[in-house]
């Protein structure tokens, strides 16, 4: 079973300048669609890609990330999670497209993250030539921490969300072959008790109709 309602959680940050776009989405796959995305990218500005498959068959996509050229920047057959980085070489619109064109009956839920350019720095830091001052140095380290306990969180969720899914489905397979079971132990006796009371019956015999 599949999870019914379309489960989409979209957070965009758009900064200008050469400050970074950050997309990070949760969308469902069905079976035998494509879904593509597309991120306008600055030449030589450099993006990483990071995806997941929740729930859903085998937990495989297909993968491919294509340039404004039609150029193949990254193309992955039936993966389950991987994270890809590279330095745009033109200005254009790059998409980003998964495929479930392969199963033609599982639907997938997908986690994508996609970010470009450099992170931005905190504000009024980074705006002085000088050095940075301990408090300065404390905060900048206090916010690459927060970015890496952000990260861990997400990866946590969606490694929740896995185990539940395959924990759901496993709880309904046995659910289900307990019933087969049970109905069948119930056959076999409701059998037996007949073919017993077919022995025991009374049958009139040759001599009693004499």
């Amino acid at each position: 079973m599949f999870i019914s309602p379309i489960v989409v959680t979209l957070l965009v940050t758009l900064i200008s300048g050469i400050c970074s776009k950050s997309v990070e989405l949760t969308f469902e796959l069905p079976d035998s669609a494509v879904e593509c995305f597309y991120q306008e990218i600055e030449k030589n500005t450099s993006a990483s890609l990071e995806y997941q498959v929740i729930t859903g068959g085998q937990y495989d996509v297909d993968v491919k990330v294509e340039g404004p050229n039609k150029q193949i920047i990254y193309q992955q057959q039936k993966m389950q999670y991987d994270s890809h980085q590279f330095t745009a070489q033109y200005t254009g619109v790059y998409k980003v497209c998964f495929s479930n064109e392969f199963s033609t009956f599982s639907h997938k839920l997908v986690y994508m993250e996609l970010n470009v350019g450099p992170e931005q720095p905190l504000p009024g830091v980074g705006d002085h030539a000088t050095v940075l001052t301990q408090l300065e140095t404390s905060a900048e380290e206090i916010h690459s921490a927060l970015n890496r306990i952000i990260d861990h969180q997400t990866h946590h969720r969606l490694r929740e969300a896995q185990s539940r899914k395959r924990a759901e489905d496993l709880n309904e397979r046995v659910f289900w072959w307990s019933m087969g079971e049970t109905l069948a132990i119930v056959c076999v006796t409701f059998v037996q008790v007949m073919v017993l009371k077919n022995f025991f019956s009374d049958r009139p015999t040759l001599y009693s109709r004499m």
